[in-house]
């Protein structure tokens, strides 16, 4: 049912492109007004700004004295100017046309005198607009390379700026003369915003007006309050009532009804402040702070909410992705809790300090122990991640190298943790926020990307109904990969990139890189991918309906049907690739170096590997073994499985594959016992007894073998006496079976008849019989103590006794 759907699709697919072709067509004919798209802008519409935009730049740049939110919104406009010349028609299909008009007029010969006037004069005509043509894209080209020189520039000096800043050495925290400094910001900051609660609540109009909006502010009150201390609880309920359940997929639907942690309480401090806001009676300090709750607030519940699925408690909940012991559980949840609160109380007191407009040393004093705090925080985090080894030993564990990364990543929590509160003690409170507060959020990027991988891993379950082996399929394993691949930008934020310097690799890699006079841009790949998939595809339905409808109405055998069907396969996907290198716009004149490159390599390392390709070709061509066949080549014999350019797959008789190269086809000796048809000949050899009549031993022979039903009569079998052995008279059945793979099973079957006739008729089949005689038996008697006579010299009794005694003999036998 799916496959008839995904055809259906696929064929109102097809169906639907050149209709949509047609539409596109007949709408660009009816004018501009119907293509749904504006027409690219002209290079002399757009340049006049972009140069204005550019000497404001380089001015700026010069002087270095614009804020650093000048510069940044100069380069968002650089940045949207490049984007706009990006798109500007340079004429490139007209300029493509003029020159393939010059070079079909060929090229100007050496005396002006031995062309044609009338040549000259058009080829004159059309360099003169070939040049007028390059001049948009000319034009362009230097504006972007302007627009992208002014871009680094910029990015350099704000990345200057941004390393001043943490080199920069402030007041020393530790220094006890700036103590005062911070009690007087704390004073003011704590004295304003008291002025502001007094006035906002002290006179009867505001009380009034309070009064009026009072239910408002009341139900708000109540619903922020009761979704912080209640949400959290309704969430838990509902996470353990999905895995309470034992049902595929439990673990993605508990991890989802989660989110709720975050978003209930968070939703219950939105609810406050719009609470406080309703009132009217906050001033513009106040509702500075108050700003910040939600944010801090924010911190606290991702911080909580990760501990409680990475290192869950065992009660509750089954392990986390790192199967931490108990104890260590704990204290890391512990931890990362305490982090979560000391960055809520850091952003409050930031916005603290920045309404009471302190000095740089009541700011260093006042962020020194939050700094403090947060150093030993990470140190503990990384120290207990550290000692807890989690994971096996052995190297064939696959979760090794899960815990040695982090085992490293705690190691480097422990190096911040030291590093973070020495350096803020010196005077670096810039260097110190960098260091500690990026190595945290670094942790718990780490630990959301491994939840979404496990997330990914639970869904596919729950979409596919497997509860194991989810983690052996690659398409969650692929979405797990692309989870880390995300986090990198996300990483690189962290750690001080600017959203401008990602935009910035993303549209050079936009561009595309240039591989000799070819540029390679990620739409180029695109199309590249697109057509060969076409391409690819339609090989593989056109293989599909010859095999399954049309091939096998022919005449030819299944390895002549198979050899067209995959000589097709070949061909379309080869033509599938070269016709996508030529849609990307890729010049395959330049593969001509490559391809003179290669036969170097050809010529000395892949001898073996054409020669096995030109032998599939040729195997696949004259076809002297065919797919099927039962064939005998270098020792090997068995069924031919499979036949590829380079190699040949046999079946054995054991059921064991042996590939075999295709050189060995062409060059070496081959048997095939099923060319062509299943007939071949069985050979049975038979002896009897001498004195037996021959002429009855052929007859019996004879009948056995026409009374065989595999045996045919045309040729008739034959019986030949072979000749006169040295204990038996030789036959041999000679008979030609209708299915030479039944050979071994005919064999059998004639010698079971062999065996009955001849037990009937009385004839004996010998077998070899042997007589033993010594040599100078006289010598086993004269030596010292020599076994006493026997009544006759050679009897069995002398024989015995020569072995007991100590004078050898020689012992020989002889056929009889």
């Amino acid at each position: 049912m799916i496959r008839t759907l995904a055809a259906a699709l696929l064929w109102a697919l097809l169906l639907a492109l050149p209709a949509a072709a047609q539409h596109a067509s007949a709408g660009g004919e009816a004018g501009d007004g119907l293509r749904g798209t504006e027409p690219r802008p002209q290079i002399e519409e757009l340049y006049p700004e972009f140069r204005d935009l550019a000497e404001r730049a380089e001015a700026a740049i010069e002087g270095g004295r614009a804020s650093t939110l000048a510069f940044t919104s100069l380069r968002e406009d650089l940045a949207a100017a490049r984007d706009r010349l990006m798109q500007a028609n340079t004429n490139e299909a007209r300029r493509a046309t003029v020159q393939a008009q010059l070079e079909a007029l060929g090229e100007a010969p050496s005396e002006p005198s031995d062309e044609d006037p009338r040549i000259a004069e058009r080829r004159a005509a059309l360099e003169e607009q070939l040049d007028r043509l390059r001049a948009p894209a000319q034009l362009t080209a230097e504006s972007l390379a302007r627009a992208n020189g002014l871009i680094a520039e910029i990015d350099g000096l704000l990345r200057d700026r941004q390393a001043r800043t943490l080199s920069d050495r402030g007041p020393l925290p530790v220094n006890p003369a700036d103590w005062p400094d911070a009690a007087e910001a704390v004073g003011q900051a704590t004295t304003a915003l008291r002025l502001e609660a007094e006035r906002g609540f002290g006179s009867e109009t505001r009380l009034r007006a309070i009064g009026q909006v009072l239910p408002a502010v009341i139900l708000f009150t109540l619903a922020g309050l009761l979704l912080i201390f209640r949400g959290r609880t309704w969430s838990k309920r509902l996470e353990r009532g999905a895995l309470r359940h034992d049902r595929t997929g439990g673990g993605a639907i508990a991890f989802i009804v989660s989110l709720g942690e975050i978003a209930l309480p968070f939703m219950g401090l939105l609810s406050l402040y719009v609470a406080l806001e309703l009132t009217g009676a906050v001033g513009l300090r106040t509702e500075q702070v108050l700003q910040t709750i939600p944010a801090a607030g924010l911190y606290v519940l991702i911080a909580r909410w990760l501990m409680d699925h990475f290192f869950p408690d065992a009660a509750e909940e089954p392990s986390g992705p790192l199967e931490v012991p108990p104890e260590a559980a704990a204290r890391l949840r512990r931890l990362a809790n305490a982090m979560g609160w000391v960055f809520a109380v850091h952003i409050v007191v930031a916005a603290l300090i920045q309404i009471a407009e302190s000095s740089p040393a009541g700011r260093a004093v006042l962020l020194f122990p939050i700094h403090v705090v947060e150093g030993l925080i990470l140190f503990e985090f990384g120290r207990t991640l550290s000692a807890n080894r989690f994971a096996a030993q052995d190297e064939e564990d696959p979760r090794g190298f899960r815990d040695g990364l982090v085992n490293v990543i705690g190691r480097l929590a422990m190096l911040a943790g030291i590093v973070g509160p020495i350096v803020a003690a010196l005077g670096f409170d810039a260097a110190s926020t960098y260091l500690l507060r990026p190595t945290a959020l670094t942790l718990a990027l780490v630990g959301s990307v491994m939840l979404l991988q496990r997330l990914v891993f639970d869904l596919y379950a729950l979409a596919t109904r497997r509860r194991e082996g989810q983690t052996d399929a690659l398409a969650p394993v692929l979405v797990a990969f692309a989870l880390a691949v995300v986090a990198l930008p996300i990483l690189a934020l962290i750690w001080g990139a600017r959203v401008s310097d990602l935009t910035e690799i993303w549209a050079r890699f936009r561009s595309g890189f240039v591989i000799g006079e070819t540029t390679i841009s990620p739409s180029d790949f695109l199309v590249f991918a697109a057509v060969f998939a076409g391409g690819y595809l339609g090989t593989r339905l056109l293989q599909g309906g010859l095999r399954n409808a049309v091939l096998p109405k022919t005449k030819l055998d299944i390895g002549g049907q198979n050899a067209i069907a995959a000589g097709i396969g070949y061909v379309g996907v080869i033509s599938a690739a070269i016709i996508a290198i030529t849609a990307a716009g890729v010049n395959l004149s330049a593969l001509g170096y490559v391809a003179g490159a290669l036969s170097v390599g050809i010529g000395f390392g892949l001898q073996n590997i054409v020669s096995n390709f030109v032998s599939g070709i040729i195997l696949l061509i004259e076809r002297p073994i065919s797919q099927g066949d039962w064939i005998e080549v270098g020792g090997q014999m068995g069924y031919v499985k499979d036949i590829s350019v380079r190699a040949t797959r046999i079946e054995t008789f054991d059921r064991t594959d042996v590939i075999v190269p295709n050189a060995d086809f062409i060059s070496g000796t081959v048997i095939n016992w099923t060319r062509g048809n299943s007939v071949g000949r069985v050979i049975v050899p038979v002896g009897v007894a001498y004195g037996t009549d021959t002429q009855k031993v052929s007859d019996i022979l004879l009948q056995i073998a026409r009374e065989h039903p595999m045996v045919l009569m045309n040729p008739e079998p034959y019986v030949y006496f072979k000749g006169f052995g040295d204990s038996s008279l030789d036959f041999e059945i000679r008979a030609i079976l209708r299915d030479i793979n039944w050979v071994l099973a005919v064999q059998t079957e004639m010698n079971h008849a062999i065996a009955k006739r001849f037990a009937e008729e009385g004839i004996d089949i010998p077998f070899p019989q042997r007589d033993l005689w010594l040599r100078n038996p006289e010598s086993l008697r004269a030596g010292p103590g020599a076994a006493p006579q026997a009544r006759e010299a050679g009897t069995e009794g002398d024989w015995r006794e020569a072995l007991k005694g100590e004078t050898p003999g020689v012992v020989k036998g002889e056929e009889g």
